[in-house]
């Protein structure tokens, strides 16, 4: 059972002289967070006196200079790591990729913006030190912890929402299954890392719905803080991230996740390209005949650009939500990218519905299956080429 070692090393070299043996790793995924840092070094300096410690800053590739921050610290404090990610994102992922990355026999994941206090981690520590859990979690939600700071009722009630749901996909009885702090023994992560799906934020759901072993939990009250500085990774998106965690748990072996995400959003595209067709044939079409041919395909190009920008909106909100677009440049490149990756499917869509038009097809079944030939191209290269993978 994984409760029956000490997660503390035992044997092997002799720590150099007032040095304690590494006993703990931090792992603080970080996007945009520099004026955060040192700060957050100091407290972790200040709550773990005595214990062996580092910290793993993974950053993915901030704009502001946070892993050239987290560098300058660690020139004349070697515990402090930097893992800057390069065309790789995502926070569950760069939780993975830093637990992974530590020789520390216990691991913590918290958020670098201060929210989490650092003082929990030496009881959490000693809790699997022990014995007494596998897991030790820092929960909003158990009696004597508090939100109060935060101040974010709707976050509240999404977060309370993902977490009953959570508990019944778990198994487990947690407060906060949906928690971003945590700690657990390395060797365990390390034993279903492969199986991880890393995708979305909340990657504590991802290990309690992929870990074979039964995980015996101990929870602790944390005084959730509001953000010292910066802007929050998350937002309204919390509960969807939640059940594209699901869904990969439960089908994303059979049909991929981002697939199907693209696929869903493409299907209330094409809501949106038959509402845009229907009302431009009720203006300038009526009935087909072989000289309103040419009004189809013009109406059919002006549906098939306006879902294409409206997939584009969606997918980036929501299918590459780790990876998101942000601020007028990046968006307008992006769009640009992604009418660029589309347009053989937007020729081939047009072309397929309009020769089935001619040949007698009704204009409604002819443009579902133009769709369909465009479809798949879109997926393949916009997952490349606008948001920087092929998953």
């Amino acid at each position: 059972m994984p409760g029956s070692e000490n997660p503390l090393p035992a044997g092997g070299p002799p720590p150099r002289a007032g040095k304690e043996p590494l006993q703990l790793a931090v792992v603080l995924p970080t996007y945009n967070e520099r004026e955060n840092v040192a700060a957050m070094v100091g407290r972790l300096d200040l709550a773990l006196a005595g214990i062996g410690w580092e910290a793993i800053f993974v950053d993915d590739n901030s704009n502001d200079g946070t892993a050239d921050a987290a560098r300058e610290i660690s020139r004349v404090d070697p515990r402090i790591r930097v893992i800057q990610r390069i065309g790789r994102r995502g926070l569950a992922s760069a939780a993975i990729e830093g637990m992974c990355a530590t020789a520390a026999p216990v691991v913590a994941v918290m958020d670098a913006d201060q929210q989490h206090d650092p003082a929990l981690l030496p009881d959490m520590l000693a809790a699997l030190a022990s014995g007494e859990s596998d897991l030790a979690v820092a929960s909003r939600f158990v009696a004597g912890a508090s939100t109060a700071e935060w101040n974010r009722p709707d976050r509240e009630k999404a977060s309370a929402l993902a977490n009953a749901l959570a508990r019944k996909v778990a198994g487990v009885e947690l407060t906060d299954p949906m928690s971003g702090y945590f700690m657990l023994r390395t060797e365990v992560l390390r034993r279903d890392a492969h199986r991880l799906s890393g995708i979305g934020f909340k990657i504590l759901l991802d290990i309690l719905a992929t870990v074979e072993a039964p995980l015996r939990v101990k929870e602790f009250p944390l005084r959730f803080a509001a953000r010292a500085q910066g802007e929050s990774k998350l937002d309204r998106t919390i509960v969807f991230e939640f059940l594209v965690g699901l869904y990969d748990k439960w089908l994303g072996q059979v049909i991929p996740t981002r697939f199907a995400l693209f696929g869903t959003i493409g299907a209330a595209g094409v809501v949106v390209h038959m509402t845009v067709l229907s009302a431009f044939l009720a203006v300038f079409g009526g009935r087909f005949e072989d000289h309103l041919v040419t009004t189809f395909e013009a109406g059919q190009t002006l549906a098939a650009l306006v879902a294409m920008t409206f997939n584009f909106a969606l997918n980036n909100a929501l299918t590459y939500a780790d990876q998101r677009l942000r601020g007028p440049g990046p968006l307008l490149r992006g769009w640009l990218r992604f009418a660029l990756t589309c347009s053989v499917g937007l020729l081939a869509n047009v072309g397929v519905a309009a020769l089935l038009v001619r040949e007698g097809f009704h204009a409604y079944p002819a443009a579902l299956a133009g769709i369909l030939i465009g479809s798949v191209w879109n997926y393949a290269l916009s997952s490349r080429f606008v948001w920087g993978r092929f998953r």
